[in-house]
């Protein structure tokens, strides 16, 4: 009991000890959600790598760093990732019908770096 007393007494008087989470803690990427149907996911990876959609979905053609592995999973997380970092701060969302989710794991693999803005 005491010991927490302490800690909390230090924590209050001097909360320059307390170690402050840097920018890198709070990065975010948006995924897709493996639960997602195969035919959702590939109409939200057509509306994202559109015009419409904005995201930069070269890196994910073929003889690109993230075209493998091939799969729709692999390929809409990366999509949807683009268009995140692009629109965050411009009202886009990581939502994409219920078909994607946000982590805090960077899902970079090999040479295939997903983008991560402040």
């Amino acid at each position: 009991m005491w010991t927490i007393l302490i800690r909390i007494s230090l924590v209050l008087l001097f909360p320059s000890l307390v170690p402050l989470k840097s920018d890198a803690d709070y990065e975010q990427w948006c995924i897709a959600d493996e639960q997602t149907p195969g035919n959702e996911l590939q109409a939200a990876i057509d509306w994202a790598c559109s015009g419409a959609g904005g995201a930069d979905c070269s890196k994910i053609q073929m003889n690109q760093p993230c075209f493998s592995p091939n799969t729709l999973k692999d390929h809409a997380s990366y999509a949807f990732n683009s268009y995140f970092q692009k629109f965050k701060h411009k009202g886009g969302s990581c939502y994409f019908k219920g078909a994607a989710m946000i982590t805090e794991l960077d899902p970079s693999h090999g040479s295939c770096k997903y983008e991560v803005l402040p």
